[in-house]
């Protein structure tokens, strides 16, 4: 954890030791900065602003991807390869998918002088089950 914010650029300051703890713990992960904010209150003291301002930080120095879902409401995810998204709209859940970047660039219509820094796609979905509990999504098709 120290040497990931050592690679970013970062100092390892006490908050970001310890929310970095929470989200680096070798598992991906998607985040609210009210999630992250529950759990590091159960054993710091922090204020939301300090969650909010330390997933920005680590979003600007490549450790987070912000994902926005609608305006004032994002995720901040722990995977930082290419890869996509589909948001469950009614859990309130995002879901991995990966795909060739290649396609998608190939498919711009970018000016000739823009060099495609990132896509962003977010697949919306609402499950059709009367009980949302128990949703499988299958992927494959």
């Amino acid at each position: 954890m120290l040497d990931r914010l050592a690679g970013a650029g970062l100092r390892a300051t006490r908050t970001r030791k310890a929310l970095a703890a929470l989200l680096f713990n070798g598992n991906t992960r998607y985040v609210t900065a009210e999630q992250l904010h529950r759990q590091a209150t159960a054993t710091t003291r922090i204020s939301l602003a300090t969650v909010y301002n330390t997933l920005k930080t680590f979003t600007k120095h490549g450790l987070l991807q912000e994902v926005v879902v609608d305006p004032g409401r994002s995720f901040f995810d722990t995977n930082v390869t290419d890869h996509y998204h589909f948001y469950c709209e009614d859990k309130h859940t995002l879901i991995d998918f990966p795909v060739d970047v290649g396609i998608l660039i190939r498919l711009s219509d970018r000016p000739r002088d823009a060099a495609i820094r990132r896509v962003d796609l977010i697949i919306r979905i609402r499950s059709n089950q009367k009980n949302t509990d128990d949703v499988v999504l299958d992927l494959a098709h």
